[in-house]
């Protein structure tokens, strides 16, 4: 894949980190014709970069100096830091992918401004695979500098779509890390549903279709909680309500037993839903767990 000689209109850019992903927006930038300067810890990922179009700089800080915009896909925040240490960002777009907590991101925001830079962070809601797909629906979380956002939106749109969060840099990373939880939780679900079969004369192959199918038809729910939480009436619109999911948690539990699974993965839910039922009224929705789980955070 080489560089397009028929688009010199395209902006440039730099990319430090070539890892899977790095690796891939890198490729897509220059199926798009964009000049782009690369660096990566290791000098061999950055030659087979240099060997599809790409310019390989020979330190992070020669890769900065090349382009007004620079784009971050590294390790962690600490590999951030490392890599732009001997850098000079005076004047800088500053565009960091790399995966982060909302308060490293706000931090890595003031650090880059304290050194005349622009920053902008971004949370990746896709995998390699599905960068320079538009079909397979990726995109990025922005937040940040909305004039550096806006500034770059059409360049930053090649590799996955653009989706921005607001001007608070940490916004980024917090919409990344709920979506991702919430992943996790269904791919939690979805364990144990799997564990319960396992000894059984069922083929998981023709439980997935129906689990599928399920989870998308649930799905919708979050609008509700959505809905409550705006409204502070956790009320309205319940069908199954507090009181009579609580009342059909021990079935799951007996079922976990008697299948000899762990109800592990339950268990904190249920507890949940119990100290909620506790507190509150059994007419509401499952949505006061919600705030039985705040705390309040570390800014």
């Amino acid at each position: 894949m080489t560089q397009h000689p028929d688009h010199p209109e395209k902006p440039s850019l730099t990319l430090l980190g070539l890892g899977a992903m790095g690796s891939a927006l890198a490729r897509t930038w220059l199926a798009a014709g964009h000049p782009l300067t690369v660096w990566n810890r290791s000098p061999a990922r950055a030659a087979t970069i240099a060997a599809e179009g790409a310019r390989a700089a020979g330190s992070a800080a020669e890769a900065v100096a090349a382009n007004s915009l620079v784009i971050t896909c590294l390790l962690d925040d600490e590999s951030v830091g490392d890599a732009l240490a001997g850098a000079d960002l005076a004047g800088k777009d500053l565009v960091n992918l790399t995966t982060s907590t909302p308060a490293q991101a706000r931090a890595r925001g003031a650090w880059a401004r304290e050194r005349g830079a622009h920053y902008l962070d971004g949370g990746i809601m896709a995998v390699p695979p599905m960068t320079g797909v538009p079909e397979a629906g990726g995109y990025v979380f922005y937040s940040g500098s909305r004039e550096l956002f806006e500034r770059h939106r059409e360049t930053l749109a090649v590799p996955v779509g653009t989706t921005y969060v607001g001007e608070d840099a940490g916004f980024a990373a917090l919409h990344d890390v709920a979506l991702l939880s919430a992943m996790y939780g269904m791919f939690a679900g979805a364990a144990h549903a799997f564990a319960l079969i396992r000894e059984e004369d069922i083929d998981p192959a023709s439980l997935a279709p129906l689990l599928a199918d399920w989870l998308v038809a649930m799905a919708p729910s979050v609008h509700q909680t959505a809905d409550h939480l705006k409204s502070g009436d956790y009320t309205k619109g319940v069908v199954s309500n507090l009181g009579m999911q609580v009342a059909g948690t021990p079935t799951f539990l007996d079922t976990a037993e008697q299948q000899g699974v762990s109800p592990e993965l339950l268990v904190p839910y249920f507890a949940l839903m119990r100290r909620r039922l506790a507190e509150s009224s059994a007419e509401e929705s499952l949505t006061g767990v919600v705030d039985l789980l705040r705390r309040r955070p570390n800014r």
